[in-house]
């Protein structure tokens, strides 16, 4: 017969261990933000992360390292303008990013991976997926948290130019002009650069292999283009000169600012495309970030499962 305690509970039979325990859990009776307040904190998350903010200090270094590298050279111009009263920045805004665009490329090798291939390493995607956010949510998110992190990095020197310009007191129309079509080229290469790099590393949960394959696409395509570019004017084959800068990321930037953008091209041959030479570029760019995007879906409904 079963022995009760004093509150009338029958007490455990003898060597049964069983116990029940209260130990504070409550339902959860608040507000259920959804998918949408789900993403946009991991946009703002990867956003964060790709200046090294929110983390250790030596994940802050070369992020904050390279955006400094981009900002220096646009404020020394600026002080020379300044200094010399020129009548001109020594440099276009449309030609800012390609003179940089090593270090573009650098900081592009450095931040896909860590923002995607810790997930793939440590296996943390299937938990994202577990809560409302779905594929095309973090998709989106962490390709739109790198394309603002690049256009943040490319934008910058940008505006120091522009800011530098005014206090030169050059000409207002023309520096706005020209500022706002620098905005325009840096935001296509925004969305382009982050769209190939992200979809490197996420093949790839080793950082280090994705740093490395991102380097090796963005800097040798467009160390390949610009020889066999210089070998075809050299020919006397100027024509084949813009078909062959859209086999690289950074000259089809190039070929579309020059075709549209008033800027002019960094070909050997100093000659971009001309109008329905500049379509095709711009359709080529616009094809690989919708490439670049549908691969990223397709990628992460396999990865989520």
């Amino acid at each position: 017969m079963a022995v009760e305690h004093a509150t009338g509970t029958p007490a455990p039979a003898p060597g049964d261990q069983t116990r029940i325990h209260n130990i504070g859990y409550r339902n959860y009776d608040g507000p259920r933000l959804g998918r949408a307040y789900a993403r946009r904190s991991l946009y703002s998350q990867s956003l964060r992360g790709s200046y090294g903010l929110g983390r250790s200090v030596k994940s802050k270094v070369l992020p904050m390292l390279l955006f400094v590298v981009m900002c220096v050279p646009a404020a020394i111009m600026v002080a020379v303008a300044v200094a010399t009263k020129a009548n001109a920045l020594p440099l276009d805004y449309t030609r800012y990013a390609i003179v940089m665009q090593a270090v573009i490329s650098l900081y592009v090798a450095s931040q896909a991976p860590q923002s995607v291939s810790r997930d793939l390493r440590f296996k943390t995607v299937p938990l994202y997926f577990s809560r409302p956010i779905e594929t095309a949510d973090y998709v989106r998110a962490k390709f739109a948290a790198l394309a603002s992190a690049l256009f943040v990095l490319t934008a910058a020197p940008l505006l120091v130019l522009y800011v530098g310009a005014l206090l030169a007191k050059l000409d207002f129309a023309d520096q706005t002009k020209g500022f706002a079509q620098g905005l325009v080229s840096v935001a296509l290469l925004s969305l382009l650069f982050a769209g190939i790099g992200l979809v490197i590393a996420s093949f790839t949960p080793r950082r280090g292999f994705g740093i490395a394959a991102v380097i090796a696409v963005l800097t040798i395509t467009y160390g390949a283009v610009s020889t066999l570019q210089a070998i075809a004017d050299a020919q006397g084959s100027g024509d084949a000169v813009p078909w062959i800068g859209l086999f690289s990321p950074i000259t089809i930037i190039d070929g579309v600012q020059s075709a549209f953008l008033g800027a002019t091209s960094a070909s050997p041959s100093g000659v971009g495309p001309d109008n329905a030479e500049g379509v095709v570029y711009v359709l080529v760019a616009l094809g690989l970030i919708a490439a670049s995007y549908g691969l990223l879906m397709r990628r992460y409904k396999k990865v989520g499962l």
